[in-house]
C-alpha cells in the first residue's frame, strides 16, 4: 500500500472528513432555516438559493466517491442523446442493490449539473435525520410513509408543487421500494406468482402506484424517463466504508434509447420520452412491469458478458465538488486545530478527558451514519409478506 492509500485508511482522516461534513452540514441547515422568510416573498429565489446550499452538502459525499475513492464511472450510451442529459427534467428509475447506489445516483446527477436540484421519493423517517434529511426538507423532497392510503394525497400535492420549479431537476425513484436482499426477493416472487406476473431474478417487483402518480403529476414538466440499473465490474461489492477507506470501484452505466432493447449498466439508464409512458394507471403499471422484465434480461446479459453494446463515454469530473470540500475544510479545520492546541497547552486533565469523550461520541456517530447504508442493517420493509401489496 502506498503512503496515500495508507493515509486514506486511517481513522483520524475519516474523523476529520466526517467533522467537516457534520459541521458544515449543520451550518448550512441553519442558513436554510433563515431562507424560509423568502418563501412568501419570492418562492423561486428561495428555491434557487436552497439548490446551491443543498449542493454544498451533497457534493461532499460525491467528492468522496470521485476524488477520495477515485471510483471510475463509465457511461454507455448513444452519443446522439448524450447532449440532452442535464438539459431537461427527467424521471430516473434506479435499481436498489448496493449500499452506495444512492451515492452513485448523486454522482450521475453531478456529472450533468443537476445534483443541487435533484429530487427523490424518500421514506418519511429520513426527514428527521440532521443534515441530509433537513436539507431535503428545504429542497421540497417528496416524503412518504409507505402506506399508500395515507400517502397518495400528500405525494400528489408535493409532486404538483414541482411543476413550476425554476431549475432543471431529475426525480430519482427506486420503484422496488426497498433495497434488494435474498429474503425480500423470495417474498416478492411469491407475490409475483400469486398475481400471475413473470418472476424476476435480479429485481424485486416494482411498486407501480407511486411511479404512476409521479408520471401523472409531472407530465408536461418532465421530458423523459431514464431507466437506470447500477452494476459494478468484477463482482465488486461497494460499501460506504470502502469509499471512506479510499477503495476504488469500477462502475458501468448503460443508457438505452429504445424501450424494447435494454441492457444493464453501472446505472442502467434509458432515455424514454415521457409521452410514451401510458397515462392510465393500470396501463402504466403494466408498462413498468414490462420495463422490469427487460431490466432483468439486461442484468443477465451484463453478468454474462461484463459490458454493454454501446459507445463507452466517461463524463468528465467537474472540479466543484472538490473545491467546495476544500473551502469547508479550510474554514473549519483551523479553529479545530487551534482549539486542540489550546486544550493540550492547558494541561487540564478534565479538558483532555472531555475532548477524548467527544472523540468517542463522534466515532460512534460516524459509525452509525455509515450503518444506515449497510444492507444487513437496512429497512425491514418488504420482509413481511403481509406488507407485500405491490404499489
Amino acid at each position: 500500500m502506498d503512503i496515500v492509500g495508507f493515509l486514506k485508511s486511517q481513522f483520524i482522516c475519516h474523523l476529520l472528513i466526517c467533522y467537516i461534513f457534520i459541521a458544515s452540514g449543520l451550518i448550512i441547515n441553519f442558513i436554510q432555516l433563515f431562507t424560509l422568510i423568502l418563501w412568501p416573498i419570492n418562492k423561486q429565489l428561495f428555491r434557487r438559493i436552497n439548490c446551491r446550499l443543498a449542493y454544498c452538502i451533497s457534493s461532499q459525499m460525491v467528492m468522496l466517491l470521485e476524488w477520495w475513492s477515485g471510483t471510475d464511472c463509465t457511461l454507455y450510451t448513444d452519443p446522439k442523446s448524450y447532449h440532452k442529459y442535464g438539459k431537461e427534467n427527467a424521471i430516473v428509475i434506479l435499481n436498489h442493490n448496493f449500499e452506495i447506489d444512492f451515492l452513485c445516483g448523486w454522482n450521475f446527477c453531478e456529472r450533468f449539473g443537476v445534483l443541487g436540484s435533484s429530487k427523490v421519493l424518500a421514506k418519511k423517517e429520513l426527514s428527521y435525520m440532521p443534515i441530509i434529511g433537513w436539507m431535503w426538507y428545504f429542497l421540497e423532497i417528496v416524503f412518504c410513509k409507505r402506506k399508500w392510503e395515507e400517502d397518495r394525497k400528500t405525494v400528489m400535492q408535493k409532486l404538483l408543487n414541482l411543476r413550476d420549479y425554476p431549475e432543471n431537476f431529475w426525480f430519482l425513484i427506486h420503484c422496488e421500494g426497498t433495497r434488494f436482499t435474498e429474503q425480500k426477493h423470495q417474498i416478492s416472487m411469491q407475490v409475483a406468482e400469486a398475481k400471475g406476473l413473470p418472476k424476476l431474478k435480479y429485481h424485486l417487483l416494482p411498486r407501480t402506484k407511486g411511479f404512476a402518480v409521479t408520471v401523472q403529476c409531472l407530465r408536461n414538466v418532465v421530458s423523459a424517463v431514464y431507466d437506470s440499473t447500477l452494476n459494478f465490474r468484477n463482482n465488486e461489492n461497494p460499501t460506504l466504508l470502502g469509499v471512506l477507506n479510499g477503495k476504488k470501484y469500477h462502475a458501468d452505466l448503460y443508457v438505452r434509447q429504445v424501450i424494447h432493447i435494454l441492457i444493464p449498466f453501472w446505472l442502467t439508464e434509458v432515455r424514454i420520452p415521457l409521452e410514451e409512458v401510458p397515462e392510465d394507471e393500470q396501463e402504466c403499471s403494466n408498462w413498468l412491469h414490462k420495463l422490469y422484465q427487460e431490466k432483468d434480461a439486461f442484468q443477465e446479459e451484463y453478468y454474462r458478458t461484463g459490458t454493454y453494446p454501446a459507445v463507452p463515454i466517461v463524463p468528465p469530473r467537474r472540479p466543484w465538488t472538490l473545491l467546495n470540500w476544500l473551502f469547508w475544510a479550510l474554514l473549519l479545520l483551523y479553529p479545530l486545530f487551534k482549539l486542540l492546541i489550546n486544550m493540550i497547552n492547558s494541561g487540564s486533565s478534565l479538558t483532555l478527558a472531555s475532548f477524548a469523550f467527544v472523540i468517542v461520541i463522534a466515532s460512534v456517530g460516524v459509525r452509525w451514519m455509515i450503518g444506515v447504508t449497510e444492507i444487513n442493517k437496512g429497512s425491514t420493509y418488504g420482509n413481511n409478506d403481509n406488507k407485500q401489496k405491490q404499489k
